[in-house]
């Protein structure tokens, strides 16, 4: 586990929040579960059959007693919880019938339990969808107040790097926005950096990445990104924000100078900003798996209160850093992050 995840348990322990795992039947997680409440940087409240949950950690002799157990398909709340969000979702069709089945599900009685004060936090996602995940969270929490959309961020660690915020940077939207046009694109960016300031503690320096740097290409795709850029410096003016630029422009000091020389962001971005999904997961991806850096998320941002997606095939050291990123959520809800 990283020195920056470590930080962020001690933040997480000074403000203690509860956080619901929606898959607490999943195996994986068995560990981070007994890691969480050992560390005790946050409470857990796990959702799944209790009787096979507690079977499952006695077979790893992981003690988990310190957590709430608690079975959505006999629960006393999810009546509450159903004729509630029949309440919420009539409008759109729902059935007090449907509403009761739905509720059952672990990932709506977690989000249920976040809207309701229940709990903090929600994190899932090892064994479902991010769409999964997502829907109940825009159904029940819906997004922030003066929030246009949510957008999906990846905390990059990536060791021995000169580069960023000495090797901490944010990749956003790698996650959930596929093609974002160029207004959206301004508010993934501002976003992003609200979470840079809020999770990492520095200042963030945001740069909106293209294949082209200050009009060195032309095209479409290259007018995207100019008009996301003159957008955001509109709406956020004091934000050290610059674009459009390559990524070796954005990030490495002698190509920045080279390339941008009137530039402050160039060659010294902890924010990238990427013009669409296919290029946030595809860079991510390299970074996480050629340069071994650590990846936390999608880490969420933009609904009310925190929920956050974590990948399929994630490692329990993953789990951990994102149940303890959506404690720092929790702790800020009332910043954009």
């Amino acid at each position: 586990m990283s020195a920056f995840t470590d930080k962020l348990k001690e933040r997480a322990k000074a403000d203690l929040k509860t956080i619901v795992l929606a898959e607490g039947e999943d195996k994986s997680q068995l560990s981070t579960e007994a890691t969480v409440l050992q560390q005790r940087y946050a409470k857990l409240k796990i959702l799944g059959n209790v009787e096979k949950i507690k079977a499952m950690a006695a077979e790893k002799n992981l003690d988990i007693s310190g957590a709430e157990l608690i079975d959505p398909e006999t629960s006393e709340k999810t009546a509450e919880y159903a004729d509630k969000f029949y309440e919420m979702r009539k409008a759109k069709g729902m059935t007090p019938e449907k509403a009761a089945q739905t509720l059952k599900d672990v990932l709506y009685y977690g989000v249920m339990m976040v809207n309701e004060g229940e709990a903090d936090g929600m994190v899932a996602g090892a064994c479902n969808s991010s769409a999964n995940v997502i829907r109940p969270s825009l159904q029940i929490l819906k997004t922030k107040p003066g929030t246009k959309l949510v957008s999906a961020f990846f905390i990059m660690i990536v060791p021995d790097c000169e580069y960023g915020d000495k090797g901490t940077f944010i990749f956003s939207d790698a996650g959930l926005n596929e093609n974002p046009d160029a207004d959206a694109l301004s508010e993934i960016a501002i976003a992003s950096a609200q979470s840079f300031r809020s999770l990492v503690g520095n200042e963030p320096k945001v740069a909106m990445l293209s294949y082209s740097t200050y009009g060195s290409a032309k095209s479409e795709l290259v007018e995207k990104v100019q008009e996301a850029t003159r957008l955001a410096k509109e709406k956020a003016p004091d934000l050290q924000l610059d674009g459009e630029l390559q990524l070796d422009a954005a990030i490495v000091p002698s190509v920045g100078a080279s390339k941008a020389p009137d530039s402050d962001i160039a060659g010294h971005a902890n924010v990238l900003v990427f013009p669409d999904l296919n290029a946030g997961n595809i860079g991510y991806k390299l970074v996480q798996r050629l340069a071994k850096a650590e990846a936390y998320g999608p880490v969420m941002q933009g609904i009310r209160k925190p929920v956050n997606d974590l990948s399929r095939g994630c490692s329990a050291e993953d789990i951990a850093g994102v149940v303890a990123i959506t404690c720092i959520q929790a702790q800020n809800n009332g910043m954009a992050c």
